[in-house]
């Protein structure tokens, strides 16, 4: 596979444009694009499935951004070590299996990289909540903003 920079072992700010790097590449909602930056062989937990492998990746996501419309994601760098980071996120969507009710996600995911900074490991645990009355929307954090726009909000103190 191609190098995907920055490289391990991690720093401060290699770790921070890690993230910011998957970020803006989710917020492409395209599996092609995304299933880029992992080995042909990644590990994946995703709540409660469990997967490997770019053939699965792809038709995880698929099947993931057919069912949440709208989707827009933001993450920040929780903690990094040598080859591992760990990420704090929150995104938004619309379900489209549940009446199209606005929900956002808050979890954790945990990254392991190979040598050229592929990702061969991703851990993800995420809880969903309504937002507004019976998921109308009503306080969405990224209400009218862009994927590029979602790092100038700030998050609620109770929610980071």
């Amino acid at each position: 596979m191609t190098p995907r920079p920055p490289l391990p072992p991690f720093t401060p700010e290699s770790a921070q444009a890690k993230v910011k790097s998957a970020q803006t590449l989710w917020n492409t909602c395209d599996p092609e694009k995304v299933v880029q930056a992992y080995t042909l062989t990644s590990i994946w937990r995703n709540r409660s499935r469990f997967f490997s492998g770019h053939t699965h990746i792809k038709q995880f996501l698929q099947q993931k951004w057919a069912n949440e419309k709208n989707y827009i994601l933001r993450k920040e760098l929780f903690a990094f070590r040598e080859n591992l980071i760990a990420v704090q996120f929150w995104y938004e969507y619309q379900d489209a299996m549940d009446g199209m009710r606005w929900k956002r996600c808050y979890g954790i995911e945990h990254w392991t990289f190979n040598e050229e900074g592929v990702m061969e490991k991703r851990m993800m645990s995420g809880n969903d909540v309504l937002i507004g009355e019976d998921g109308n929307g009503e306080g969405r954090w990224f209400k009218g903003l862009g994927p590029d726009e979602v790092d100038g909000l700030s998050i609620p103190e109770g929610h980071f």
